[in-house]
């Protein structure tokens, strides 16, 4: 009888440990969902959708012409006055003084020597004296013919310079050859560009973008991009600042944003950055971004 109380006693023992544990456990549970639930929504950078400007771009090179240039040779001997070389001078400026004429520049410029050595000329008493105007400088492309469908006048272009490489030169393709280069499949397009400060030397390579299919589309940037698969999805600001995950469809990429051809609608608000801190469904604190 004694044995059976004991078995009993331990059993009831046993139970009440159970429920000790059972309700500690979901007094815990409710303490920390009371916790958290009270954390403040997670600020987000969020961005409102708008119309941006976007084109595909073919790239080439070339090197830099004066858009006027003209040489004079002249005797040493000759010179009245010493030539000041890389001078900027107006049209009408005396450039140099001879003792047999006085020549005047025909167009504003600027005053070099073209370096070739005198013995080249067969006098060591010769030098060639150059005016460039280089306010605007041209340059001849070679488009290769699969382009020959998008390559037209006027096509806006950027042109840089590595002697300064955070630069770019706009311009404008000028002309376009009317025949296909049978030797390298190539049409000759001529490239003009602003270079006002005459930064761009005569001679230089440039490194040419010229633009094409250009429109305005609604724009994403691509931080608040997630990809899963083939799918691309957003977080889209709902009401109540709460979040809907969003399948969207995107096109051509420029400068760090992505057009977006459906999915959205201008004036939608969506999270540009801060993905990592959410998930469908939640609320979030938008902060706009400024930019």
């Amino acid at each position: 009888m004694k044995r059976t109380k004991k078995i009993t006693t331990a059993i009831i023992i046993f139970f009440l440990i159970i429920v000790v544990i059972i309700a500690g456990r979901y007094a815990i549970g409710l303490y920390f969902k009371k916790k958290f639930s009270k954390r403040p929504p997670p600020g987000v950078i969020v961005e409102v959708i708008t119309n941006k400007s976007f084109s595909q771009s073919l790239e080439s090179y070339c090197t830099s012409l004066s858009s006027k240039t003209t040489s004079f040779k002249i005797k040493k001997d000759e010179l009245l006055e010493q030539i000041n070389f890389n001078k900027k001078v107006n049209k009408g400026d005396i450039i140099a003084k001879l003792s047999s004429k006085t020549i005047t520049a025909p167009f504003s410029g600027i005053i070099g020597k073209r370096g070739i050595s005198g013995s080249s000329l067969g006098s060591e008493n010769t030098i060639i004296l150059t005016l460039d105007d280089s306010r605007n400088i041209l340059c001849d492309l070679k488009i290769p013919e699969v382009y020959a469908a998008i390559l037209k006048k006027d096509l806006k272009l950027r042109a840089t310079f590595s002697a300064y490489k955070d630069k770019t030169y706009e311009g404008k393709i000028e002309s376009v050859a009317s025949r296909v280069d049978p030797q390298t499949r190539s049409i000759l397009a001529r490239a003009k560009i602003n270079n006002e400060n005459s930064e761009i030397i005569p001679g230089s390579l440039l490194e040419i973008k010229i633009l094409y299919n250009e429109k305005n589309a609604l724009s994403v940037p691509d931080t608040s991009i997630m990809y899963e698969g083939s799918k691309k999805f957003i977080y889209k600001i709902i009401a109540n600042n709460m979040i809907k995950k969003t399948e969207v469809e995107t096109g051509i990429r420029n400068s760090g944003n992505l057009e977006v051809l459906s999915g959205l609608n201008e004036g939608d608000q969506i999270i540009a950055e801060g993905l990592t801190k959410v998930r469908p469904g939640m609320k979030v604190k938008p902060i706009i971004n400024s930019q």
